[in-house]
């Protein structure tokens, strides 16, 4: 689950982790008001009026502005809520912003002093280890950074066993190249943020930039952080700050059904149970020449109204142009998707695009008689090439 920028930056705060200070606003009138309440609470004489949706490179498409005055606070806010943000991180289309965040302006006098640096924590599969990635190379041009100057990031692993080491928090210190008081500042900086990262469950934390102030301050002035949705239950209080409107309204339908669906760019739907048979299915699909649209897995216990639902969400998708079915009928029982498929067939209407159906696997006998004695346009296979070859057909 994706946060905004203000709700990790207040994780990050609870864990003793320093931020850039600010609050949030939903239209241009509250801006204004933020922007003076922050000033009370901060002594902040300018602004950055900063865009919450759920993608980075903000600033790239305009969406991160600098206020110096009231008017201005107005003026940014106005035009950056309600825009549709374009950045390498959103879809083509961009996304609309609801909201903004009124921040402390933090490169105070002294500027010339200060420094913007990379950190991010994360697991790394490989190595079964967290790790944390950082770089003296911070700011928006960072992909650019890993991509050239590949030398210029470094990575520290942590064992989760043991945990993160005081040594390796002064190594990475010492690796931004901080010295005194900056050096002991990001040293409990780093601690703190990892301590973040375990503490509430969290699949990333990415601070872009880290910034040292002129006078020696660590400060997260950014924060993209991605908890584990399968923890969530450890953690009501972080469940509750799930912005539905920054997802696909179909896979947040598909979630409430109890259905593990993701969309893609393809125009073949599957209808799969279980992940290895989802990606197996969705290999086959682009071997025979297609594109899979979507992922989609009704899980082992699927039953009739189950797969009729999932048909309803494969078919909300326009770009769909099949559907291939592929159950393997272990705990799932094969009659039962058929019934689903059946029922799905009178209960929506006229489907127009085709579909192909390998049910193996318990019942599976009798759930090709459910469907041959339907009537249904419904073409059948056996073998997943088989499957394959008629998609294939379909497409052609």
């Amino acid at each position: 689950m994706n946060l905004h920028e203000y709700q990790g930056k207040s994780i990050l705060q609870k864990f003793g982790v320093t931020i850039q200070r600010g609050l949030v606003a939903y239209n241009a009138d509250e801006a204004v008001d933020q922007a003076k309440r922050l000033s009370a609470e901060t002594g902040t004489k300018w602004w950055v009026i900063k865009a919450q949706i759920h993608a980075g490179g903000r600033g790239k498409g305009g969406g991160v502005k600098l206020a110096k005055n009231i008017e201005e606070v107005r003026e940014r806010s106005e035009a950056i809520i309600g825009m549709m943000l374009k950045s390498p991180q959103t879809p083509p289309q961009g996304k609309k912003v609801h909201k903004v965040l009124v921040a402390e302006d933090v490169y105070y006098p002294g500027a010339s002093e200060t420094k913007e640096y990379y950190m991010s924590v994360l697991l790394d599969r490989g190595s079964g280890r967290n790790v944390i990635v950082y770089s003296t190379e911070g700011g928006m041009d960072i992909e650019e950074v890993a991509e050239h100057h590949p030398d210029k990031i470094n990575k520290e692993f942590v064992d989760p066993r043991v945990g993160l080491r005081p040594f390796q928090c002064n190594k990475i210190a010492t690796g931004l190249g901080l010295t005194g008081a900056a050096k002991k500042a990001m040293t409990k900086f780093v601690m703190d943020l990892y301590k973040a990262y375990e503490g509430c469950d969290a699949a990333m934390f990415e601070i872009n930039p880290v910034l040292k102030t002129s006078d020696d301050k660590i400060i997260a002035v950014d924060a993209k952080v991605r908890l584990d949705g399968n923890a969530l239950y450890r953690h009501p209080d972080y469940a509750e700050m799930r912005d539905k409107t920054e997802e696909d309204p179909i896979e947040v339908e598909a979630g409430e059904a109890g259905l593990n669906y993701v969309k893609l760019e393809g125009n073949v739907g599957c209808m799969v149970n279980g992940a290895g048979l989802a990606m197996a299915t969705m290999d086959i699909i682009k071997l025979s020449g297609g594109e899979p649209a979507n992922f989609l897995d009704v899980g082992g216990t699927a039953d009739a109204a189950r797969v009729e639902k999932a048909f309803r969400i494969i078919l909300k998708d326009p770009t769909v142009k099949a559907i291939l079915v592929n159950i393997f009928g272990g705990i799932v029982r094969c009659d039962r998707v058929a019934q689903g498929i059946v029922d799905a067939y009178k209960n929506i209407g006229d489907i127009k695009v085709p579909i192909i159906v390998r049910l193996q696997g318990t019942n599976a006998i009798e759930a090709k008689e459910l469907i041959d004695k339907s009537g249904l346009k419904v073409l059948s296979a056996v073998a997943l090439q088989e499957a394959a070859d008629r998609v294939k057909e379909v497409l052609a």
